[in-house]
Order: structure tokens, then sequence, then C-alpha cells
């Protein structure tokens, strides 16, 4: 297992688009548009590998100078509760506070709000709706 940067507009940004189809998008009913995709050439690209495949992935948005915005989390499904959500997330955060970030930021999905709680996020605010599902805005402090 290895995880590591893409880059943007790869085969394995490719990939990354297909997992977060699969996983976050299609079940809603939703898919990506070119400018939503441009979007993201500036953006962190985060991907877990298994023999070439990947697993798993994550995009770090730059809000400003101290803050950096965790967005589009995805683990395969037959790679769920195995650690590899944990692994990818602590690698995230290296990369943030690497980069001088101090806080990571995200709008989590309600039925992830657990898992990230046991990795040091706290919620703020109440629940809100975001593409039809129930979010909460969730915060951690690197240090």
């Amino acid at each position: 297992m290895s995880i590591k940067i893409i880059d943007y507009n790869s085969i394995e940004y490719r990939e990354m688009i297909n997992l977060r189809m699969e996983i976050l998008r299609k079940p809603l009913g939703l898919s990506f548009t070119p400018e939503t995709l441009e979007k993201e050439k500036d953006d962190t690209l985060i991907g877990a590998f298994d023999d070439e495949k990947i697993t798993a992935c994550c995009i770090l948005t730059k809000i400003d100078s101290t803050i950096i915005q965790l967005r589009q989390m995805a683990v395969h499904p037959k790679m769920e509760r195995n650690g590899l959500g944990a692994s990818i997330l602590a690698f995230a955060e290296n990369i943030a506070r690497h980069a001088g970030f101090r806080i990571l930021i995200m709008h989590a999905r309600k039925t992830a709000v657990g898992f990230y709680e046991k990795q040091g996020y706290e919620i703020l605010g109440d629940e809100f709706l975001e593409v039809s599902v129930p979010h909460y805005e969730m915060r951690k402090k690197l240090s």
C-alpha cells in the first residue's frame, strides 16, 4: 500500500475521479462537470494505491494562509474498516501541516462524523444539507 500526491489530469487522477464517482456521486444521482474538475487543478490530490489500483483518495483545498479544507474523501468499500481511512487522513494532515496550515476543516457526511471524531475532529455548528445529504462542518487544529 502506498499513499502519494497525484498529478492533476494524470491517469491516476482519472482513476481518482472514477472512485469518487462510484462512492460519492453515483449513489446520489450526481456526476462531475468539467468546470468542477477544472477547479481541482490547484488542489493537492491524494491517493492510496494497492498494486497500482486506487483504493482511497481525498483532496486538500486552500481556503486562506492558515486554513485548508479536506474534500472528496473516499475509501473503496472493500477496504473499509482496515485503517486505510485513518492512514490517508493522517497523510493529508501531514501535507497540510508541512505546508504551514494550522487548521483543517471539512464538510463531513453525518454518517462519517464518528470516524472523524476518533481522529480528533470537532463539530462546528448545526447539521446542514449538502448534495442532499446531512453534513456537519468539522475542524481540527494542526500542531
